[in-house]
C-alpha cells in the first residue's frame, strides 16, 4: 500500500490580522521519498550559501536572495513526486462568524476540507501540521478524529497520523509556506517586492494557472481550491 506523507502550513490564519486572503495547504510526497526530498533542499539553501539549517519562510522574499527561492519553486516542480494543495478563503467574504463563530473551530473544519478530498482509501497517510499554538493539541486530534470518521476508518488504517512539527525543522513545510504566500500575494495583487512578483510569475508560468480560482480536484501538481459555506456549494 503506497503511504504518503502531508506536510501542512498556512498564511495569514489569524483572525483579526486585518488581511484580506487567508490559505492553508501541503506539499506532498510518498513517504519512502521524504528524507530525499528534504536532503535535496538543503543542497538548495547550501548552493546558495544559505546555512541550511536556517528556515525559509514568505515573509524573507527579498531580491538579495531572490534565486535561491526561484531555484526551490523549480525544484518542486521538477521532482514529480512532489504535489501541492490549497484551500483559500477570502475573509472579507467569509469568516468564523458566519460558520458558527469560532474561528478556531472553522480553522480545523478548513484543514477537513483542505485533506479530506484528497484522501485515497487504497493508501496510507501521515499528516504533519506545524504548531499553530500550545492549545491546539485537542484540535488536531479532533481533526485526525473526523478525518478517519468520514472514511470509515476505525482503525487509523488510512490516516495513520495528525501530529504537530516546528516548521523549522521540516524542509517540505518551508516549501509549503513559500507557495502559500504567493498565492494569498497573487490573489492580494500585490507589486511591492520585485523577487515575490518574480516568484508568482514564475509559479504562474510553470503551472499554467493564474492562481485565481478554483482548479479541477484531478489537477495533480497544483490544486487549487477557493472555499465557500456549504450553503453557497453546488
Amino acid at each position: 500500500m503506497t503511504q504518503f506523507d502531508l506536510f501542512c502550513d498556512e498564511s495569514a490564519h489569524l483572525e483579526h490580522d486585518g488581511l484580506p486572503w487567508m490559505a492553508l495547504g501541503y506539499v506532498s510526497c510518498p513517504q519512502p521519498k521524504s528524507r530525499e526530498i528534504a536532503v535535496r533542499l538543503r543542497e538548495i539553501k547550501a548552493r546558495h550559501g544559505f546555512d541550511p539549517r536556517r528556515e525559509v519562510k514568505w515573509t524573507k522574499v527579498s531580491p538579495a536572495g531572490a534565486r535561491l527561492y526561484l531555484d526551490l519553486l523549480d525544484y518542486f516542480f521538477d521532482d514529480d513526486d512532489l504535489r501541492f494543495r490549497a484551500v483559500l478563503v477570502d475573509k472579507r467574504a467569509h469568516s468564523a462568524t458566519g460558520n458558527g463563530g469560532d474561528h478556531d473551530a472553522w480553522y480545523y473544519a478548513l484543514y477537513f476540507d483542505l485533506i479530506e478530498p484528497a484522501l485515497d482509501p487504497r493508501a496510507r497517510y501521515r499528516i504533519y501540521l506545524d504548531i499553530k499554538d500550545t492549545r491546539s493539541q485537542n484540535k488536531v486530534k479532533g481533526l485526525h478524529d473526523v478525518l478517519c470518521s468520514s472514511h470509515l476508518d476505525f482503525n487509523r488504517e488510512i490516516v495513520e497520523r495528525v501530529q504537530q512539527v516546528r516548521s523549522n525543522e521540516v524542509e517540505q513545510i518551508q516549501l509549503a509556506d513559500l507557495l502559500l504566500g504567493a498565492m494569498t500575494y497573487a490573489n492580494r495583487g500585490l507589486a511591492g517586492n520585485a523577487a515575490k512578483v518574480e516568484f508568482v510569475r514564475r509559479l504562474r508560468e510553470r503551472s499554467g494557472l493564474q492562481l485565481t480560482k478554483t482548479t479541477l480536484l484531478r489537477e495533480p501538481k497544483v490544486n487549487l481550491y477557493f472555499w465557500k459555506p456549504r450553503s453557497q456549494r453546488t
